[in-house]
């Protein structure tokens, strides 16, 4: 005797796979949706950024503003940060090599351990911590008090004001704070190692060293790291902060943005040294 789909339907099989299947959506819509928030908003700042209009007075004030706290807040953390990389990783690496007779292999060991992998996922940690959990707390604490919907009603636009100016800056303060933090921590560690007298070099012999050991294209994709490192951070702290729910507080979105934040350096950072050993 065949079944009526009537009776297929509110079959207790069926009832149970409808109610599996609904909860595999429920959980990847809530995992993907961020990241498909991140990646639109992401192309609507880029076409944004080229149209004049939108960079009004409000927005290069604020531009300047978040610029400002970015590289002058995280300028100490980096130098102390890139201080002890260079006594720790730099000194370390010209001694050993120096022991194992691969005094020559110093300059590509350099650009590839510290250039390449260790400054963009330690200045995209300072930026983290240092500038985008205030942004997080910031526009979270502005959408919870209805200050988004007050700006809105007096003409500025949330999306220019909020997200592509932090986007920026924190762009800008990325690729400034990752030379500073390159060129401090190659300086400290060459002083270590010349005080104890692992190398005997001038310091314009070990950064001409170091400089020509990088190819063409590191000189293209080692910036690029810092810059994008620094806008997807920028981008996702204050898409955080702005999409906080009613029943949520300010506290509980700042370990989530940091998660967020994290997976997004080391996203970036191994999708850039694919394409450099490729």
């Amino acid at each position: 005797m065949r079944l009526s789909w009537a009776g297929l339907w509110s079959s207790r099989w069926f009832i149970t796979f409808f109610r599996w299947l609904g909860f595999i959506g429920r959980v990847t819509r809530t995992h993907v949706r961020f990241f498909l928030v991140l990646v639109g908003t992401a192309w609507g700042v880029l076409r944004e950024s080229v149209n004049p209009l939108s960079w009004r007075r409000t927005v290069v004030y604020e531009f300047r503003r978040t610029l400002s706290q970015a590289v002058g807040g995280g300028v100490m953390s980096t130098l102390f940060t890139a201080t002890l990389t260079g006594i720790a990783i730099i000194s370390q690496t010209i001694y050993w090599l120096g022991v194992a007779g691969m005094d020559q292999m110093t300059g590509s060991i350099l650009a590839t351990i510290l250039l390449r992998e260790v400054a963009p996922i330690l200045v995209g940690i300072i930026m983290l911590g240092r500038s985008g959990m205030l942004a997080v707390a910031e526009c979270g604490q502005l959408t919870r008090t209805g200050t988004i919907r007050l700006l809105e009603s007096q003409g500025v636009d949330p999306f220019t004001f909020f997200v592509m100016s932090r986007a920026f800056s924190f762009t800008i303060s990325s690729f400034t704070l990752g030379i500073l933090f390159s060129f401090t921590a190659l300086f400290v560690g060459y002083i270590i190692s010349y005080s104890v007298g692992t190398t005997s070099s001038s310091v314009w012999f070990f950064f001409n060293t170091v400089l020509l050991s990088m190819t063409a294209w590191d000189y293209i994709l080692v910036p690029l790291k810092f810059v994008t490192i620094g806008f997807f951070i920028g981008l996702g702290s204050t898409l955080t902060g702005l999409l906080i729910q009613s029943n949520e507080s300010v506290s509980s979105l700042l370990p989530r943005a940091f998660a967020r934040g994290i997976l997004m350096v080391m996203f970036i950072t191994v999708l850039f040294s694919i394409n450099i050993n490729f």
